[in-house]
């Protein structure tokens, strides 16, 4: 049988590992987890979102710090990045995780 529709190109960065993330030094695991096996390049796009979001919350709070409750605007920052480093963590073991072809140790 023949493929109509060829295989989509494989993504030079592979997929992500499980990384946990979340710790709130209570004593138990972490709360939160990047799951495995998503695409790398989606992965740092929500990345990218991530950090954005970071940006346009730190920046809201230094510039209306009297005007809006700051613990929740830093709480909200504080997860970002740590959502953020957690995927940026999961890309890269996945990375390390993808066995070499042997052109690729030539």
């Amino acid at each position: 049988m023949t493929k109509i529709v060829p295989d989509p190109p494989q993504s030079p960065f592979g997929k992500t590992a499980t990384t946990a993330f979340g710790l709130c030094d209570a004593g138990h695991a972490p709360l939160f987890a990047v799951r495995s096996g998503i695409n790398a390049e989606d992965a740092l796009v929500h990345v990218s979102l991530l950090l954005q979001s970071i940006y346009d919350t730190a920046q809201q709070a230094s510039e209306h710090i009297h005007d809006m409750p700051k613990k929740g605007l830093l709480w909200a920052t504080l997860h970002s990045a740590e959502m953020a480093k957690g995927l940026v963590d999961a890309v890269l073991d996945g990375i390390e995780n993808v066995p070499m072809t042997r052109e690729q140790t030539l």
